[in-house]
């Protein structure tokens, strides 16, 4: 016998699972990739260092490394033309140093590698690759920031939605942290597997939403306030290429002797307007903070050292900007924290095909129809209701926006 108390119980638990199903179900196909893109943005770099045999390196020819003024100075003798944008150390030994150039007459960008030990140029390559690609489709669907930020950031919504719902529609949820997947039918099996996925998966959801409900704020005027670098008087010409690499060098050694462990990720080039390199790097002394909050500015006629960026001197508001983009991709702790952020990746996303699964399994057996792959992507497609239109359209729009926005 149900009880008075009994029915409202379970109407309200049924109206919650009706939300679970919609948060999932309707956006499934737009949610699946936008955590693909954001899994593989993660390894971008090694994808990009697999396709341009430019960028590899024999550790074991790496015994001395080159200085970064003789980095310099090889990739101003290989284009005299060319601007120097940025000098990006390599992410693994086994890869060259990045120089960002433009040539004149180019509209965009382009890579020129340079051997970190030999100080050798190694080859070209083209400002669009797996990292670009990967990043932008991920953070805005190729689209202006603003409003492609606030499109992705639905996900970080229907995430949040998802989550609180799958605590009222799983009962006892935090016992299945250890209960293998174990039903008897094809759809009890998925089901298991998807609530062991959210389960194991709630503490990077979490991470997942705060990040990306960060990044809406930023664009919509939440931005943290910039630090303020030291006042410098314009010139009318910067120094020449020779001069420029010793003053490089000579900053880099007054960096050196105030932090011995200082480990130098990059160096902005300077230009007329603001003479001096910044030097981006990471002391130990802050953690979940990007190398452009922990850095030098090295004076471009004479390498004087002008001042630095100390990230334990940051405010909150600054700290929660800087360490939104390690956390949300997991590079503050290097492989090993980007191996877990891909295979939880993985994970949110198998989660999403999952929970379509789970329905077509459901319309099917309910009509007593012959499952069927065929019948199953139908059910499925026709499941997710016109909002499929709109996120195929989304996930199809980086694709057609590409060739000419990179």
């Amino acid at each position: 016998m149900v009880t008075g108390g009994a029915r409202p119980r379970k109407r309200r638990t049924r109206l919650w699972w009706r939300v679970h199903q919609w948060a999932g179900l309707q956006v499934s196909f737009f949610l699946a990739f936008v955590f693909l893109t954001g899994t593989l943005a993660v390894f971008s770099y090694e994808m990009d260092w697999l396709a341009r045999p430019a960028m590899w390196v024999s550790p074991a020819s790496v015994s001395q490394p080159a200085s970064w003024g003789e980095v310099a100075a090889a990739v101003m003798a290989y284009d005299p033309e060319a601007d120097i944008i940025a000098l990006n150390a390599p992410l693994n030994g086994a890869a060259a140093i990045d120089a960002l150039v433009r040539s004149p007459g180019d509209s965009n960008p382009h890579h020129v590698y340079v051997h970190p030990g030999t100080a050798q140029v190694t080859g070209e390559g083209a400002w669009p690759g797996f990292q670009r690609f990967l990043r932008n489709t991920h953070r805005h669907l190729m689209l202006p920031v603003k409003w492609g930020v606030s499109i992705v950031a639905i996900a970080a919504v229907l995430l949040l939605v998802s989550l609180v719902t799958s605590f009222v529609v799983y009962k006892n949820w935090w016992r299945g942290f250890l209960r293998w997947p174990r039903g008897r039918t094809l759809r009890a099996v998925i089901g298991d597997v998807h609530r062991l996925a959210g389960i194991w998966s709630i503490w990077f959801i979490l991470v997942l939403i705060c990040t990306g409900l960060w990044y809406l704020i930023e664009v919509w005027g939440g931005s943290a306030p910039v630090p303020q670098r030291p006042k410098l008087e314009p010139v009318s010409e910067l120094p020449l290429a020779p001069d420029l690499a010793a003053a490089l060098d000579r900053g880099m050694v007054e960096v050196r002797s105030e932090l011995p462990d200082y480990r130098v990720v990059g160096v902005i080039w300077p230009r007329e307007k603001y003479p001096a390199f910044m030097v981006h790097g990471q002391s130990g002394r802050a953690i979940l903070v990007r190398p452009r909050v922990d850095a030098f500015w090295v004076d471009a006629r004479d390498g004087h050292l002008l001042g630095r960026i100390d990230p334990r001197t940051l405010s909150a508001h600054q700290r929660i900007a800087e360490g939104a983009d390690p956390l949300h991709f997991g590079t503050f702790g290097g492989y090993w924290t980007k191996t877990i952020w891909f295979v939880f990746g993985l994970a949110l996303t198998g989660l999403s095909l999952t929970g379509v699964a789970i329905y077509t399994l459901r319309i099917t057996k309910s009509e007593r129809a012959e499952p069927g792959w065929r019948r199953g992507l139908r059910d499925g497609w026709r499941g997710m209701g016109k909002a499929r239109w709109i996120a195929l359209g989304l996930c199809l729009l980086p694709l057609v926006l590409a060739p000419f926005v990179l």
